[in-house]
């Protein structure tokens, strides 16, 4: 018999050591499908790497609304790349169909459809105030300037084109810009 303490081996003249124990069978617990199912999880388990023993809701979500032999199928007949896709929108549909019997997740999309539009009509409205605001600022700034020019004596003109840079060209050539700007 030998005993290995660090690096030195002691070897014993006494009797053969006794076999080792067999190693102890892995003993897992069985998925949530086959919990549920009250069946033995087999190894190669078609759901074991979807449906998780710590969480049991998933599963019986899903097997509620389509039952276990046809998620076994449906999970058979797709490559496993596919698989987990297939389950979350399976689950997901299982619990839109459950508050939804009727529609379930397409009622789901309706919805957020119609979200949507409405905030699309409520942005075009936003956009058309806007509109409407800034082409009345327009008109109330073209306003103010003609009164002002108007009041002005024909010598203020002159000196008033030449010295103020907020002249009528000024006015002009921004209220061009503001026009087009509403017009876009």
């Amino acid at each position: 018999m030998e005993y290995c303490y660090s690096d030195t081996t002691i070897t014993s003249p006494s009797s053969p050591s006794p076999p080792p124990p067999p190693p102890l069978p892995h003993v897992a617990s069985p998925c949530a499908a086959c919990k549920i199912l009250r069946r033995r999880c087999v190894e190669k388990c078609v759901l074991a790497p979807y449906f998780p023993p710590n969480d049991p809701l998933k599963f019986a979500t899903a097997h509620r609304v389509f039952g276990a032999s046809n998620i076994i199928k449906f999970l058979q007949e797709l490559p496993e790349d596919q698989r987990a896709d297939a389950v979350s929108s399976m689950v997901y549909e299982a619990n839109a169909r459950l508050r939804d019997p009727v529609y379930g997740s397409a009622g789901t999309i309706s919805q957020l459809q119609n979200q949507v539009n409405e905030l699309q009509r409520q942005l075009a409205m936003a956009q058309a105030e806007i509109v409407n605001m800034q082409s009345q600022q327009a008109y109330l700034m073209a306003l103010i300037w003609m009164e002002k020019w108007h009041s002005m004596s024909p010598h203020q003109h002159l000196s008033y084109d030449n010295d103020c840079p907020t002249n009528m060209r000024f006015l002009d050539e921004n209220l061009g810009s503001l026009w087009e700007h509403v017009w876009k």
